[in-house]
């Protein structure tokens, strides 16, 4: 009677280890995925039709939440200083580029100097974003 018992009990036990098991795994049967079709997809993705102002929101979102992560106001002259760096870096990097073109082919040289002029852009409008931030 005491070996029977002893066997009924590890029959539970396994048993209920193996449901601790199972219901813990976060496995999928064949051929489901997430989404409910393709279109229902990218209408609810993207700003199109009725769902520009979901859209808009959510871009908002977003954006409080980047504002809240950066704290500009706080740090308002370590990104100035940042910035002003990456700008000598640009130009050094420029000088570099234009001391080094080759002569039989410039082509190339030169698409990385209109590049790096580009970032120069770049590096200009973010300064004035962080001089309009409050």
């Amino acid at each position: 009677m005491k070996k029977e018992l002893m066997n009924l009990f590890m029959f539970i036990a396994i048993c209920f280890l193996a449901y601790i098991l199972f219901r813990n795994l976060h496995f999928k049967e064949g051929m489901t995925n997430n989404t409910t079709s393709t279109a229902t997809t990218t209408n609810s993705s993207n700003g199109i039709a009725g769902n520009a102002s979901t859209y808009g929101a959510s871009i908002k979102t977003q954006t409080i939440k980047m504002q809240d992560m950066l704290l500009i106001s706080k740090y308002r002259a370590d990104y100035e200083t940042v910035v002003l760096n990456l700008d000598d870096y640009v130009n050094n990097l420029m000088l570099q580029t234009a001391l080094s073109v080759d002569q039989t082919k410039p082509e190339a040289t030169l698409k990385k100097l209109a590049d790096l002029n580009q970032s120069k852009s770049a590096l200009n409008n973010v300064m004035k974003f962080i001089d309009s931030s409050h």
